[in-house]
């Protein structure tokens, strides 16, 4: 699994509970994040870079667990490695077909928002059923989510910013289009209210990973291991705080 940063974590939570029983290595490229900001083709260069290192390290199958990096890299790994990757891309068919109003709110990255892949999504799944998508660029969240902000006064008005004029005007269903966010989704909730519904992906790309994964090695005991590019200490703090309870060897790339 690889991701600008830790927001992956999120999604390898949900993998974890379908598929205990095989081994994973993540990556979090924090020392470049955040990716939703940078060109395109800087993206694509460096998420090769960190598909080699997963594949030396014997990964048959990569979960690109980052918006960004799904939207500007993924059809160019499947061209060039002879292995499965399943990506992200923001839940607009679930929202789409859930709301009531009519309206769906995108928190995304800018690059998510930007990309090809996604205006297809819209042509595909809003459109038809002509409802209406209101997008918003959330830079803030994932600095929040990288220094471990996920509650309190910096956080919560950095959701009344981004999220409330979508509410404002309408949205009842918001997704969250980058998988840093749902380390957010309690204050989230607690500002935009109960009554709203907030999707994410992560279960749904799970149960994809499920769907495509070999069997495991019965013999071996199944291990985590996340490395971070940032420094070793800022993860060593952050990620019982992520991943409460999760046991895993943490340790830094070089990269």
């Amino acid at each position: 699994m690889l991701d600008s940063g830790v927001g992956g974590l999120s999604v390898l939570l949900e993998v974890q509970k379908l598929l205990p029983e095989h081994s994973i290595r993540y990556i979090g490229d924090s020392a470049w994040c955040p990716y939703g900001s940078k060109p395109a083709g800087l993206i694509q260069q460096r998420v090769f870079q960190l598909t080699d290192e997963l594949i030396a390290k014997g990964a048959n199958i990569i979960v690109v667990a980052c918006n960004s990096a799904t939207i500007n890299a993924v059809e160019a790994l499947r061209a060039r490695y002879p292995i499965p990757f399943v990506g992200m891309e923001p839940a607009v068919k679930p929202a789409a077909l859930l709301t009531k109003t009519g309206t769906i709110g995108i928190l995304a990255t800018e690059a998510s928002i930007a990309g090809e892949k996604f205006h297809h999504l819209l042509e595909t799944h809003a459109a038809p059923l002509k409802v209406k998508v209101i997008t918003q660029p959330c830079p803030d969240f994932v600095t929040l989510v990288e220094n471990g902000t996920l509650e309190g006064p910096e956080a919560e008005e950095a959701v009344r910013q981004y999220a409330m004029p979508m509410v404002e005007a309408g949205a009842d269903t918001l997704v969250l289009g980058c998988t840093h966010y749902p380390f957010l989704r309690e204050t989230i909730q607690k500002i935009v209210g109960n009554h709203l519904n907030i999707i994410d992906t992560g279960q749904a790309v799970a149960k994809r990973t499920q769907s495509l994964v070999p069997s495991a090695e019965t013999e071996a005991a199944p291990s985590l291991h996340i490395q971070t590019t940032g420094p070793l200490e800022t993860l060593e703090a952050l990620f019982p705080k992520l991943c409460p309870g999760t046991v895993a060897t943490l340790s830094k790339l070089e990269l």
